[in-house]
């Protein structure tokens, strides 16, 4: 799964994606545990072979806000601090039991200069997320709240059967009360 998801991305030759995805381990995180915290440092990326993961914002009142969401096939990681190597300024936790493929993101920018391909991958990647924070945040700006179910609806499918509708809320800037309403309009 890792290997076709690479793949598809870069058309990597065997010996560096054997280099590469010889860095991931499986690891198995039960529902509510933290992949990345608020103040700590990250370390590790992952690949998300099942399971549904949130990256949110914690204000001091307490008020949770969901960024994004990682799925089946994606990677996850707490991207800011990797590359600031800065502490955490959200939380990544597991709203499902999730299988990943763990790597510590040290080793992988290390094969860099000795293989292209993979320096290429991670800016790939680094420009799709870029693209995809880009849209949302014009989304959130510009769309009514309906609009943002519908688009959440077509991006994740299977997440409304999978995880809390107050999250799903909160993804798309509404009170639970207004996305019920909103479900109930449909």
């Amino acid at each position: 799964m890792l290997e076709e998801t690479l793949k598809q991305i870069v058309p990597f030759d065997d010996k560096t994606l054997g280099k590469l995805t010889h860095l991931f381990e499986e690891v198995h995180l039960k529902k509510g545990t933290k992949f990345a915290e608020k103040g700590e440092y990250s370390r590790n990326i992952a690949f998300v072979r099942s399971g549904v993961l949130r990256a949110y914002y914690s204000s001091e009142k307490a008020e949770e806000y969901n960024k994004t969401f990682f799925t089946e096939n994606n990677f996850v990681g707490a991207y800011s601090s990797l590359i600031t190597q800065s502490p955490n300024l959200i939380d990544i936790d597991c709203l499902t039991d999730c299988r990943l493929l763990v790597a510590t993101y040290r080793d992988v920018i290390a094969l860099y200069d000795q293989y292209p391909q993979v320096e290429r991958l991670a800016r790939i990647l680094a420009e799709q997320f870029f693209v995809r924070k880009e849209k949302r945040e014009i989304e959130l700006v510009t769309l009514e709240a309906k609009d943002r179910y519908v688009i959440f609806q077509k991006e994740h499918p299977e997440l409304e059967q999978l995880i809390p509708q107050y999250h799903i809320a909160s993804y798309l800037g509404v009170s639970p009360t207004q996305l019920s309403r909103i479900r109930a309009q449909r």
